[in-house]
């Protein structure tokens, strides 16, 4: 039907163009921000997901870091006994030199100087290391009950418990030097007991071995959380990238589509506004 007054076509057309137009923009969007999703009205479910993966993925990144902080804290522990180990090794060098008769007083003198010396220095280990400004070893971190955190949710945690060794292995060094605990010079082996400190320092040596052995242990399992961690964090944020990237070939071509569209809709618009002028040639 002519009409002069409805244009039928020509509305249908700029309906045909406003959509073409919006669909355009969101794909012009799209293509310049890289995101398939960039309000929650492009995909509601979608951007839902892909944050809780966005989160996890973030809390998991953060636990990594974690586990590598605490590994580097265990490995200055670590570190510290290791100097443990070499000054109990020294002093049951001279334990076992001052139980010789072939020593003389003098002998065990000086050498009950420099048993001194390292029983003050096993003192100086395990109450000045310190990480991040904290004292370690004893009354510091390792000391109580460490809790780490190991992923992104609350349940996500790893408990270290090194109290008890440690507090046997304060009792061993006190049971191998008097200079642990006092400034007063000791008499392990001048007093004919230097046999006896040969079994404290066995048993010291013993004791240390105990508590680096559940120290790298923790270690080992930090190491396969991190691995395990960095697994879920790649292909978690991999799922992620799937729901919120835009795909720039199918997006290429679609706004391609819709730019030939908007060409065509306004050379059919125009068309369509010659219309009204048959209606005129009509009533000439």
């Amino acid at each position: 039907m002519l009409s002069l007054h409805t244009n039928s076509a020509a509305m249908s057309i700029q309906r045909t163009l406003s959509n073409t137009r919006a669909a355009a923009d969101t794909s012009m969007t799209r293509l310049g921000t890289g995101f398939r999703i960039n309000s929650a009205k492009d995909d509601a479910a979608g951007l839902q997901i892909a944050t809780r993966l966005m989160a996890q993925t973030r809390g998991m990144n953060v636990a990594m870091q974690n586990t590598q902080n605490a590994t580097s804290m265990l490995q200055t522990a670590d570190g510290a006994f290791s100097e443990v180990s070499n000054v109990l090794l020294r002093m049951k060098d001279l334990a076992t030199q001052a139980a010789d008769a072939s020593s003389s007083a003098a002998d065990k003198t000086a050498m009950q100087a420099e048993y001194d010396a390292l029983g003050s220095e096993l003192s100086n280990i395990m109450s000045n290391t310190s990480y991040g400004g904290e004292k370690l070893l004893s009354g510091g971190k390792l000391g109580d009950k460490m809790t780490f955190q190991i992923g992104a949710s609350k349940a996500e945690t790893m408990e270290v418990n090194l109290k008890t060794q440690l507090k046997t292995l304060d009792d061993s060094f006190k049971a191998v030097s008097k200079n642990y605990t006092a400034a007063a010079q000791g008499d392990e082996l001048t007093s004919g007991t230097a046999s006896a400190q040969i079994n404290a320092i066995n048993t010291a040596l013993s004791d240390l071995g105990t508590t680096r052995s559940a120290i790298g242990a923790a270690q080992n399992r930090l190491s396969h959380i991190n691995n395990n961690l960095g697994n879920m964090a790649s292909n978690t944020a991999d799922a992620q990238g799937r729901i919120m990237d835009v795909d720039y070939a199918s997006e290429s071509a679609n706004m391609t589509s819709k730019q030939i569209l908007l060409q065509a809709s306004s050379a059919m618009l125009k068309q369509s506004s010659s219309m009204s002028q048959m209606v005129l040639s009509l009533i000439q």
